[in-house]
């Protein structure tokens, strides 16, 4: 009995480094099927528990809040948005190409909500070089791991005839 349970014990955690693997080498080397299987379980499973508290007080995560291209329809994206000089640094796993960031570049701004305050941004995508000294030690190995060279800066934006940002 107990030689079946360390069995499927030792199943399972063969099965979880194989998956991670697979993610880290999916992400490394930008294979298309495989970026849009993660897309996927990413907006059905991941992004749902991440946007529970995401853009509150203390959370990892922050909320972007932007308008659909063609639908005009609001979407609420989770995002890790670091802070870097006056505004924020956003990685881009998925490459500048990923709907989110589409919308916010054809739209021009977008809304940031991080740590309970909303801030109106303009995007700007930047490359590793550009964005290498805002990134901390560990978002560095991160970025090496899963070759991200592409990372969004959003900056403090007025909305014409509004208020400057909070």
């Amino acid at each position: 009995m107990w030689v079946w349970l360390l069995w499927a014990l030792l199943g399972l955690v063969l099965l979880a480094l194989t998956s991670a693997l697979t993610i880290v080498l999916v992400m490394r080397y930008k294979s298309p099927r495989g970026l849009a299987m993660v897309r996927r379980f990413n907006r059905r499973f991941t992004n749902r528990r991440a946007m529970r508290h995401a853009g509150e007080a203390g959370s990892g995560y922050a909320v972007i809040r932007h308008v659909g291209r063609r639908s005009g329809k609001q979407y609420s994206t989770p995002v890790g948005a670091s802070p870097a000089g006056g505004g924020f640094l956003v990685f881009l796993p998925y490459g500048a190409d990923a709907d989110w960031v589409r919308n916010i570049r054809a739209a021009g701004s977008a809304e940031l909500v991080t740590h309970g305050r909303t801030h109106r941004v303009a995007p700007r995508v930047v490359d590793q070089a550009e964005a290498l000294p805002h990134l901390s030690g560990g978002d560095r190995l991160v970025a090496r791991l899963f070759r991200v060279t592409d990372y969004l800066v959003l900056e403090p934006s007025v909305v014409p005839g509004g208020l400057p940002p909070s």
